[in-house]
């Protein structure tokens, strides 16, 4: 699995990421920073805050726990003769979009986190390490064009059932926004960071 060293025996940095009692001790940026703010700007007062960490699969469980929470679902019962729910944001492509985040980032010359903005009017998840590999700021998100920063710790994710395949998990996001009538994504893609915007449902 990769999680130790043979000779001598010592736990690995996926090792730590995935199965260590407190990653953070060991890789301080190891988590994630989640804020509500009740406006569009990040000067407005912010209703939640919660940093999320921990081994992978439990801090991967928190933050499918923290954005469910968080979305808001619209009810509609007059457009057909049963009720119509629809939320702001679809969650598969929030999943996706924040776990690619933790999967792609760099873990190595920072102490960012990966950071999760919600806003009144979008969302913003930027993380550390700009494009990786084959993968530059032309061809960023194009289908089919994939390479892995961490490769030991996307097969972790997987393995963990957190990946269902590779290569596709900005396609999925932008399908279920496009299907729940959310504008198309925005990226801005630089040397040291991937910002992502999810602008919530018209």
């Amino acid at each position: 699995m990769r999680f130790a060293t043979i000779e001598p025996l010592k736990p690995t940095i996926l090792g730590v990421l995935v199965v260590g009692n407190d990653p953070r001790q060991f890789v301080p940026c190891s988590y994630i920073q989640f804020l509500r703010i009740d406006g569009s700007e990040l000067t407005d007062p912010i209703k939640d805050q919660k940093e999320v960490g921990g081994p992978l699969p439990y801090l991967l469980r928190i933050l499918d726990e923290t954005l469910q929470v968080h979305i808001s679902i619209a009810t509609n019962i007059t457009a057909s003769p049963v009720e119509i729910q629809q939320p702001d944001y679809p969650i598969v492509a929030l999943q996706q979009l924040a776990r690619n985040a933790v999967m792609h980032r760099t873990y190595e010359g920072t102490n960012a986190p990966v950071r999760i903005t919600w806003f009144n009017d979008r969302i913003e998840i930027q993380n550390p390490g700009g494009p990786f590999g084959q993968v530059n700021r032309q061809n960023f998100g194009q289908p089919g064009i994939t390479d892995y920063r961490n490769p030991h710790l996307a097969e972790a994710m997987k393995n963990l059932g957190y990946v269902q395949r590779f290569g596709v998990g900005i396609q999925l996001a932008r399908q279920q926004l496009q299907k729940n009538g959310n504008p198309p994504l925005e990226f801005n893609v630089e040397d040291s960071y991937v910002l992502v915007t999810l602008k919530r449902r018209l």
